[in-house]
């Protein structure tokens, strides 16, 4: 009877422990950035589960992470608690939205500078949605800024913030063409933009083309390929419509069935978004904006397949890596 050598038997032990060290797509190149997006809760019970998405993603030292804004009263005012809490309690860089929606340039300029006040030393300036929502005319506010380029503009006057804009790998559903689109986005980073954040896509291919039409333009700053988990498959594709962002078939085949499946829904989501940023990464991309819904668990399961880790000490900038 031959017995086998002991190197070559199996361990278990040491299995499971490369299994924890090797990320799932072990082997990519350099570091990379990531930053979440949330929204401000509406209720104590949303605020609570906001929290514990900020605290569970807090280890991956994102960049940034920004938080939505409403032109309502309220909506602003849970905007600005949430962002200084995000900023005094977690230590987190946060970016606040900014809209020209329903307000005068005197009442932005005023917000913006509460926001510094609270330690933002970046802002997310849009255009924002019109007060009768997506798909309605927008008119500008009297006295408002005018679009996100001239709200760029004000914020840049107002300070040396950084300024992320948003950008749309599939045009805006209001762009007639392409060449409309990427002249916006050029006004835009010409009046002091330093980012460009795109809206979600899940065609690879798009946010190339659209890369390669906006270097052609001479735009220069970065876009960061906005990735949204598809937590509820109808609800997502909803909004793809509502924003002009294209499903692929093979996607929505991917979670045909999985209606009243969540944990199996949970996998494919996992699977579907880490598969997408692994081939942007192998694009040449490598700074991610998530947004997270206010839900950590999917968006920090597709970070870890793709070997981010943090150092686990708070700090920001340096200690994302890539396991290798």
């Amino acid at each position: 009877m031959m017995t086998a050598h002991p190197d070559s038997m199996p361990n278990p032990q040491g299995e499971q422990t490369r299994a924890h060290s090797v990320p799932l797509f072990s082997g990519l190149p350099g570091d990379i950035d990531v930053s979440f997006e949330f929204f401000p809760p509406k209720s104590e019970k949303m605020e609570a589960s906001l929290w514990d998405a900020v605290q569970e993603l807090k280890p991956l030292d994102p960049h940034f992470v920004s938080v939505t804004y409403g032109a309502g009263g309220s909506t602003r005012e849970r905007t600005h608690k949430t962002v200084a809490r995000i900023i005094s309690e977690a230590g987190l860089p946060a970016a606040a939205h900014l809209t020209c929606v329903d307000a005068t340039r005197e009442d932005v300029d005023q917000v913006a500078r509460e926001f510094a006040a609270s330690g933002v030393k970046h802002f997310v300036a849009l255009r924002g949605d019109p007060a009768e929502g997506v798909g309605a005319t927008y008119r500008p506010h009297p006295g408002g800024y005018e679009n996100a380029a001239a709200l760029a503009r004000g914020l840049r006057g107002l300070g040396d913030f950084e300024i992320s804009v948003a950008a749309y790998p599939e045009k805006h559903p209001e762009s007639p063409d392409f060449a409309l689109d990427v002249d916006l986005l050029k006004r835009k980073v010409d009046a002091g933009a330093t980012r460009a954040l795109t809206q979600f896509f899940y065609d690879n291919d798009a946010y190339e083309r659209y890369v390669e039409r906006v270097r052609k333009a001479g735009i220069f700053v970065p876009i960061v390929p906005g990735i949204m988990p598809i937590h509820n498959f109808a609800q997502v594709a909803r909004f793809a419509t509502m924003c002009g962002a294209s499903v692929p078939d093979l996607l929505a085949r991917r979670f045909e069935g999985l209606e009243n499946d969540p944990e199996t829904r949970a996998m494919v989501a996992t699977a579907v978004a880490a598969e997408q940023v692994h081939d942007l990464v192998e694009r040449g991309v490598d700074e991610f904006h998530f947004y997270t819904m206010n839900r950590a668990k999917l968006v920090y399961a597709i970070c870890h397949l793709l070997g981010l880790r943090g150092n686990g000490n708070g700090s920001n900038g340096n200690g994302i890596h890539v396991a290798a």
